[in-house]
């Protein structure tokens, strides 16, 4: 059989959450249409007959870093490609001009050592398109594979190269004992990346980069209904204002989203109890 650790990486908002959630066939990593959604790499583990993959999801790398948040996204896919990866996955975009995020991405690509896959995803999408643009990228990798990760075009093509360039090998994590998909999360971080996720999709544009969810308790109830407490915490007043919302309503709206999720999730009846803080050491729980 075949096993490995395969990196997924490319500029913020490619499709690499989405690419991970369709490959797994759950949800497993956060996805919206803003950048800084995912802002630790997220690990988790795909199986069939032909052997085990352990996919991590990392940030995507900002070029011009205005704040805290976006260091630390760049240092952690940094850290995280620099060790331990049998094959990586550069995604692009084609409908988007390429920009000087995608050639620090490349720059960082080059210098590894190992089979390299560019993934151009969103072929679904015919206009606008600027792919003369990626062309120029092919050679530089053992393959080129076009999909859409939001219509499950092309996975199996993709899937069966990958297994193509790992190495042999008996199965790296025992997927048995494990309640997500080989995920390196724990409950209390599963739940606050959900969270995050629909405060990141309800609200305006400035305020989700000011964000971070701590989940604060979970507990199951004799009833049957698992109870969370948890908090979004956030820089400044103004924030927590908008958040809140007028008569409370946009934090109902982040909640029951979060709540309904959560419920799927995990089959069970979900209570959730959503507050929001000003915190100036919000930045410590990214």
């Amino acid at each position: 059989m075949k096993s490995g650790i395969v990196a997924l990486v490319g500029r913020p908002n490619v499709g690499k959450s989405t690419l991970l959630n369709t490959l797994l066939g759950q949800k497993v990593s956060i996805t919206s249409p803003k950048p800084q959604t995912t802002r630790f790499p997220i690990q988790a583990v795909y199986e069939d007959e032909r052997g085990q993959i352990i996919f991590v999801d990392t940030p995507g790398i900002f070029t011009k870093v205005k704040d805290q948040v976006a260091a630390r996204i760049n240092m952690r896919t940094e850290e995280t490609i620099e060790k331990g990866i049998d094959v990586i996955v550069y995604m692009v975009d084609h409908t988007r001009e390429r920009a000087e995020e995608e050639s620090r991405v490349l720059g960082m690509v080059r210098k590894l050592q190992i089979p390299k896959i560019l993934v151009v995803n969103k072929v679904d999408v015919k206009t606008p398109t600027h792919i003369v643009q990626y062309r120029f990228m092919e050679d530089e990798f053992d393959e080129v594979v076009e999909i859409s990760a939001l219509e499950n075009k092309h996975i199996p093509i993709l899937l069966e190269k990958i297994f193509e360039r790992l190495p042999e090998g008996s199965a790296i994590v025992d997927t048995a004992e494990m309640v997500q998909p080989g995920l390196n999360l724990d409950s209390k971080t599963f739940i606050s990346e959900i969270i995050r996720e629909k405060a990141f999709l309800n609200l305006r544009r400035e305020v989700p980069y000011a964000i971070a969810a701590v989940v604060d308790d979970i507990e199951e109830r004799d009833n049957g209904v698992t109870y969370i407490k948890a908090r979004l915490l956030t820089s400044a007043d103004r924030y927590k204002g908008m958040i809140i919302g007028a008569n409370g309503e946009m934090i109902k709206e982040i909640s029951m989203a979060a709540r309904k999720e959560l419920e799927v999730a995990s089959n069970k009846k979900v209570y959730l109890e959503l507050t929001v803080e000003t915190d100036e050491h919000w930045i410590d729980f990214v």
